[in-house]
């Protein structure tokens, strides 16, 4: 039988993912919400360019498009509003003569806050 040690330096039984993921959260009432913004430049300073926003509350379904205004100005800006940043796009080089190339939005940053959804 395989054992496993937790934060606390208790010892225990190990658990399939199964058991794993069944098992309650320890903050029952914390939910994330995902904010996903679209820079100019790989710089975290840089404009908004696009955004796509999702709500693990269930309080509103956000659809893309559903502003004209991005909801900060910069990633700077989410950051100190409070968001945490979790993902920043890889820089890679571009291949000579697809430096215009306008197929996808390179300069991704992905940020995370927890929300109560216990105290309304």
């Amino acid at each position: 039988m395989s054992t496993t040690t937790s934060a606390t330096g208790t010892t225990g039984p190990a658990l399939s993912v199964e058991e794993s993921f069944a098992t309650p959260s320890a903050t029952p009432s914390l939910r994330q919400q995902v904010l996903v913004l679209y820079l100019g430049t790989s710089a975290l300073d840089s404009a908004v360019i696009g955004w796509s926003r999702y709500d693990g509350t269930g309080r509103s379904r956000p659809t893309m498009g559903d502003s004209d205004e991005p909801p900060y100005p910069t990633g700077l800006a989410a950051l100190l509003d409070g968001w945490r940043l979790l993902q920043m796009s890889q820089l890679t080089a571009h291949t000579t003569g697809e430096e215009y190339d306008t197929a996808y939005l390179p300069y991704e940053f992905l940020f995370e806050r927890l929300v109560d959804v216990g105290t309304h």
